[in-house]
């Protein structure tokens, strides 16, 4: 992904997969809002896509064989229609999933929560999976990036914000980081983000709380953003991508981008 560019990753929220609490055995029709979500996201002028299974609730913290089975194939549904470099976020922070699908269905990213150090949610205590996902990695090669969370939404940390910067990319071996307001749809701690900038020798994500009359502000902080509740029909989380709003963002970025190119 070219991160000179700031890209726009549109989300792809997963309606209840088979397995999870809300499913309505409708298979089919999880896999029709995906492909029309993201062609929506695709057609407003995207970067790229990440597919998350946001539908799940309650999450656990590692899911099971059949979130993946099905997960894989809405994946391979989306990446069969739509060109735009394609991300995975099994959730809570199951990265060992993520990275078996997104190698399945040859994605380019995956995003992990917790790649290092321990996060207190209301999953439980959510420890690192460096370890693990390094071991993945070497045995299944391939050119998919791991963006990983930096003091994560949704949990409280108790560690410093700039060692757990330098644990995740250091010894997490994170390909970029990403930081996040406190939850869903919340704004990024502006000084948090400028931190982050300043020491990770990673690119640094925006992971909530994107939205048009942010994003200049946040566009001189990082060097991407991942949006999902502002593209979405009257910017609720729960509602299908909205194409007027998708566009309308993605045409501001591309105005910044000119004003870059113009300096």
């Amino acid at each position: 992904m070219d991160f000179e560019r700031k890209p726009l990753i549109g989300m792809v929220h997963l309606k209840p997969l088979p397995g999870s609490y809300f499913y309505d055995g409708e298979l089919d029709g999880v896999v029709e809002a995906a492909i029309r979500d993201a062609k929506t996201i695709e057609e407003a002028g995207f970067d790229a896509i990440m597919v998350e299974n946001f539908g799940d609730v309650p999450f656990p913290k590692y899911v099971d064989k059949t979130t993946v089975a099905a997960f894989t194939a809405v994946a391979k549904a989306i990446r069969d229609e739509v060109d735009l470099p394609l991300g995975i976020n099994v959730l809570r922070n199951d990265g060992i999933a993520a990275y078996s699908i997104a190698y399945a269905v040859k994605a380019d990213f995956i995003r992990v929560n917790v790649l290092s150090g321990i996060a207190y949610t209301d999953q439980g205590i959510i420890e690192g999976i460096a370890h693990e996902l390094a071991k993945l990695r070497k045995l299944l090669p391939s050119k998919i990036k791991v963006f990983a969370d930096v003091h994560v939404k949704h949990a409280v940390h108790f560690g410093d914000f700039e060692d757990a910067i330098r644990d995740t990319v250091e010894r997490g071996l994170a390909d970029a980081i990403v930081v996040s307001g406190r939850a869903t749809g919340k704004p990024v701690d502006l000084e948090k983000l400028a931190i982050a900038k300043r020491i990770s020798p990673v690119p640094v994500i925006v992971g909530s709380g994107t939205a048009y009359d942010n994003l200049p502000e946040l566009w001189r902080h990082a060097d991407g953003f991942i949006v999902g509740t502002w593209i979405k029909r009257e910017g609720r989380v729960e509602n299908e991508v909205s194409p007027e709003r998708a566009r309308k963002l993605a045409d501001l970025a591309k105005d910044l981008r000119s004003k870059k190119s113009l300096v």
